[in-house]
This record gives C-alpha cells, structure tokens and sequence, in this order.
C-alpha cells in the first residue's frame, strides 16, 4: 500500500489528526513538521553499556518525536515514514560528520525486530525507516547503503517494562549475524563504514548486543544513529515530580 492510500485509509477510518497536536488533518500538519529538529545531537544514554560507540538522535522521544514513532511502530501509520526516515538521516549525519567516517561506503544496519513482533505488526518499522534515510542520503550523493545484515535468535522477551539490568540479561547473544550476509556484503561493498540505526535508545542495550554481533564478525561499528532518545530521570528527580 501506497503511502497516499495508507494516509487515505487511515482517514475514511480512524479520521485525519496530525499525530503531533491532534489537530484534524494529514498525519503532520504543516505546523508540527516545521516544529521538527533540523539537526541531529550526540544522546548516550547514561550510564551508558562498557564499551558502546558514539550515540546520535534528532531528538528526545518525547511530544511529536515520539508521536511518529509509535504511529508507526504500533498503528501501521506508513505515511509517517517519510520524516522518521528524515529524521534518522539527520543522526547519520551527525554521525559522519562528529566521527571522520574516511572514504567508502557507509553502510546503515538496524537493529533487528523480532519476528513475532513483525508478524504481529505486518511491519518492521525499523529497517522501514533505516531503508528511507539511506535512500534519502543517496539522493543528496552521498554514498549510503542500507543492509539488513543481523537477526535475532529466539526467545528474546519483548523490552517494554524492563529495566536495564533486565534488557541487558534478555538481550546477553541475542542478536546475530549470519554469515549469508557477510558473503553478499563483501562482493558488493568491500570496504564499509558500519552504523547501527533504530527508532529509539533507551538504556542502549539493544544497540550495544548490535555492535556486539557485528564486531564478533569482524565488522566495526563507528555510531549508534537513533530517531529519539528517552530522557532519564534520577530517582530523585521521580521523587520531586510525585510530590
């Protein structure tokens, strides 16, 4: 389904509102896509996974940001995949230019959904998004690929509601990547630049298990790009804000 359709269905059934303020409409209005961050930031988390590389996003996953994110991870909303896909093409860039990526090819890896997720969805949000700003970069001449290179293995619980120590025990040799894609990549792309992209970091444990499983294979990792970063709060800050 088009884009232009799936905006056009989701009107006949649900009624046009921009994700963003909710007023009635596109799924962005004018207003909140112009509202949109026009450049990407570093965003660890903190603390951040022993040994993860430099993290970049557009944004913190909050108001809009968010709001696009999860009209598409979790309502199908595929117009929305256009400015996700922007927006992650902005932390590219950052990315490029905050690390001295050299020459060759850059190559933009997401992180892998798991399958009954994907099922479930009838999308893998991620790599849709991952696809769009590598083939937005390429339009501006840069030379970007896009490659879905890792998978997961089974039994991997969903993230929602864990805490970090938790992510990181579900997520410990949870992400591979199969040698079939180490072949294709080496006779198409010999030399590469790798970067692991996904829609939001949180505690960066999904995105450190990615780096992991890229480097077990000899690949290295120079970024972690992101659409949003979650904002964490001290425990006194909690604590402030229920009083």
């Amino acid at each position: 389904m088009s884009n232009r359709l799936a905006d056009a269905w989701h009107d006949l059934v649900v009624g046009g509102r921009c994700v963003g303020c909710r007023r009635p409409g596109g799924l962005l209005c004018p207003g909140c896509r112009a509202d949109l961050p026009d450049r990407a930031r570093p965003s660890p988390p903190s603390p951040a996974p022993a040994g993860l590389v430099p993290v970049f996003a557009a944004g913190a996953y909050d108001g809009t940001l968010k709001q696009l994110v999860i009209g598409l991870k979790e309502h199908q909303l595929l117009g929305l995949r256009r400015p996700l896909a922007g927006l992650l093409a902005l932390s590219v860039l950052e990315a490029v230019a905050e690390t001295g990526i050299g020459t060759g090819a850059t190559v933009l890896v997401p992180v892998p959904s798991r399958r009954a997720s994907v099922r479930e969805r009838g999308l893998d949000s991620t790599a849709a998004i991952t696809r769009g700003a590598a083939a937005l970069l390429r339009r501006h001449g840069l030379d970007v690929r896009h490659h879905q290179l890792l998978r997961t293995r089974p039994g991997v619980a969903d993230q929602a509601g864990l805490d970090s120590r938790q992510r990181q025990a579900n997520l410990d040799g949870s992400i591979t990547c199969p040698a079939s894609g180490i072949r294709t990549l080496a006779r198409t792309i010999p030399r590469a630049t790798f970067i692991v992209c996904d829609d939001v970091i949180t505690t960066g444990a999904t995105a450190r298990e990615a780096q992991r499983a890229l480097e077990s294979v000899g690949l290295g990792v120079t970024a972690i790009t992101t659409v949003a970063a979650t904002q964490r709060r001290s425990r006194v800050q909690t604590q402030e804000t229920a009083m």
